[in-house]
């Protein structure tokens, strides 16, 4: 493919998927080429390292086509996406350029979100482009397609990627657009996680969990991987997928509770896990999930679990402290389809031995917020009657523990306390949740070899995400979200 002339004259159709023949400089890629069959040597460059000190080099670019206009029989404009970087490319049928006007038409068959390869040289545009991140232009010398999209798509990116004021501003105007609703978004999610906003959410979330693994490296804990196959309740309650295992009934993880509080009574200190929580909850709100990835962590504690809440403040500091250093663009980008305010007299009545519910939660958060400047804070010594059957009672008064939840935005995104490590005591709190001691037996005894006092505290990955970012919803944290009613895609 190293040479360069006009193919022969073809028909429309032929044009819209011909094949890459020898020397030709646009076409479908043969399927034989992707299929491992050569290393050519040549180097690709990532379409967010286009600048203007790449003006007159020549590239060789992948993306998706994003944009795909035809300006009469010579000219065509397709925009590439890759990640959350795009640019336009222009064909231009001259001589000079090497272009003909079947390549033009060939590019203008493409079909959107088709993916392509594109060689070119760089160009500097007479003026900004305000369509694009990268501030270039690539102009063209060859296009292949190697994967095309199919013509019409279940939804369009360009309405999936809307923000509330842009449906405003046209509704004023009196244009309508098209909406894409939540199930639609879901059904078709590979094509919706496209979205600007969507690709920045999810960068976010990757950097959350690394944050959250090199902090805790850094104080001397240690990352385990404990089972999610176990024979009894980690958490006590009906909230469990239960299933068949070799013939014996089991049950998928809770949490790794259990197995977090073993691996500290095996004398490893400091442990943390980073992994797949099942919950069977018939909960049908925005910030509920059947399944979510917990950041879980539990530790010896010398004399106090706020030992723990240190731990944990120190933690979530760094985390958001470093998002809001290191990725101002994902905000910005998420910012611009939902925005939200960065993270930094109501009342209602509590009675003293319950939980706090979702609206308790938001109105503590909003006079918190009021009173102290922050909307990051910690609530401790919950009532014993509400908080797993491992907790530690408080010394002083049975009917409280030694327990705290944390807060974002006027919402729980942690829960954590002391945990009970007397054996008789904890099968005694089991018991009386109902939980079948056979089920926990092993967990029991690991308590009657010498135990550390202990605590620890469980996160879910996505909620800090949708709360951090000022979301509505915690679906739009979640890859392939699983609720009572979704097990696909």
């Amino acid at each position: 493919m190293s040479s360069e002339h006009p193919p022969a004259s073809a028909s429309t159709d032929e044009l819209e998927h011909s094949q890459v023949e020898e020397g030709s400089n646009y076409g479908d890629l043969p399927f034989e080429e992707l299929q491992s069959k050569a290393i050519s040597g040549r180097s690709w460059t990532d379409i967010g390292d286009l600048d203007e000190a790449a003006a007159g080099r020549s590239v060789l670019i992948r993306g998706f086509a994003q944009v795909v206009r035809n300006v009469g029989k010579k000219m065509t404009f397709v925009v590439l996406r890759d990640c959350m970087s795009n640019v336009q490319c222009v064909l231009n049928a001259s001589a000079d350029t090497g272009v003909s006007t079947q390549m033009v038409r060939f590019a203008a068959s493409i079909s959107k979100e088709s993916v392509v390869d594109i060689e070119g040289v760089v160009s500097l545009p007479r003026k900004p482009l305000k369509a694009t991140t990268q501030q270039v232009e690539i102009q063209v010398r060859k296009v292949y397609c190697i994967s095309r999209a199919i013509p019409t798509l279940p939804i369009n990116l360009e309405d999936a990627a809307r923000s509330e004021a842009e449906f405003e501003k046209a509704e004023q105007s009196g244009e309508k657009l098209a909406r894409v609703l939540q199930d639609t978004r879901l059904n078709y999610r590979v094509l919706d996680l496209r979205t600007p906003a969507n690709q920045a959410t999810f960068r976010i979330e990757s950097h959350v969990g690394g944050i959250f693994r090199d902090y805790l490296r850094s104080k001397n804990f240690i990352e385990i991987y404990s089972p999610k196959f176990i024979s009894g309740s980690s958490e006590g309650g009906a909230d469990v997928f239960e299933l068949q295992y070799n013939g014996k009934t089991a049950c998928l993880a809770q949490s790794p509770q259990l197995h977090k509080q073993m691996s500290i009574c095996a004398g490893f200190g400091r442990v943390f896990e980073v992994g797949p929580i099942f919950r069977a909850e018939n909960s049908n709100t925005h910030r509920h999930l059947c399944q979510f990835a917990g950041l879980d962590a539990e530790m010896e504690i010398k004399e106090h679990y706020f030992e723990v809440c240190d731990i944990i403040d120190d933690l979530f500091v760094a985390v958001f402290n470093y998002l809001n250093e290191n990725c101002k663009m994902e905000l910005e980008t998420i910012n611009k389809q939902y925005p939200f305010e960065p993270l930094k007299e109501a009342g209602t009545e509590i009675e003293p031995m319950s939980d706090l519910n979702t609206e308790a939660e938001k109105k503590l958060g909003w006079l918190v917020k009021e009173k102290y400047g922050t909307e990051f804070f910690i609530l401790h010594r919950y009532p014993l009657a509400i908080r797993p059957f491992y907790t530690m009672p408080c010394y002083d008064d049975p009917a409280y523990s030694n327990s705290f939840d944390v807060f974002i935005r006027g919402e729980e995104i942690i829960s954590g306390g002391q945990r009970i490590h007397k054996p008789d005591l904890l099968s005694k709190r089991a018991e009386e949740r109902g939980i079948d001691l056979s089920t926990i037996k092993s967990y029991i005894d690991s308590f009657r070899y010498g135990a550390p006092p202990h605590g620890g505290f469980g996160a879910e990955l996505e909620r800090v995400v949708m709360l951090f970012c000022g979301l509505d919803n915690i679906r739009k944290t979640s890859l392939f979200p699983r609720d009572p009613h979704r097990l696909e895609p």
